[in-house]
């Protein structure tokens, strides 16, 4: 799974296709609205790796399917994944997880811990 932000700048996919081709036509499409957007743009080789730059206009929270085709009009893909947008740092190597509730909820960290037991005497 690729993570993309919402940001409109330049972000870069590396990847592994099947086909390796120097202009590329993909589609990305939002499973919450099945809105499909199309770019066509320059790829570069470093090492085994497809590089691609672009910019997309992603919403936050939202699943894309992503697939490169060599040209336009093809009906054979040469590389299919999903995106998955969030604006959290999610760098699972050093430790940092998605977290679903980011932000929803605040802990308390008070110690106050004493409660009040009024007994009643039987008569």
């Amino acid at each position: 799974m690729i993570i993309l932000t919402t940001s409109t700048a330049l972000q870069t996919l590396n990847i592994i296709p099947r086909v390796f081709e120097t202009t590329i036509y993909f589609v990305v499409r939002d499973d919450s609205t099945n809105t499909s957007v199309s770019y066509t743009v320059t790829s570069t080789k470093n090492g085994n790796y497809m590089v691609i730059d672009n910019s997309f206009a992603l919403v936050d929270n939202h699943f894309y399917d992503f697939e490169i085709f060599s040209d336009v009009g093809e009906t054979v893909s040469i590389y299919k994944d999903r995106i998955f947008c969030t604006d959290q740092n999610t760098n699972q190597l050093n430790g940092f997880q998605y977290n679903l509730n980011n932000g929803e909820y605040t802990s308390y960290d008070g110690y106050n811990n004493t409660y009040i037991v009024r007994w009643k005497k039987k008569d």
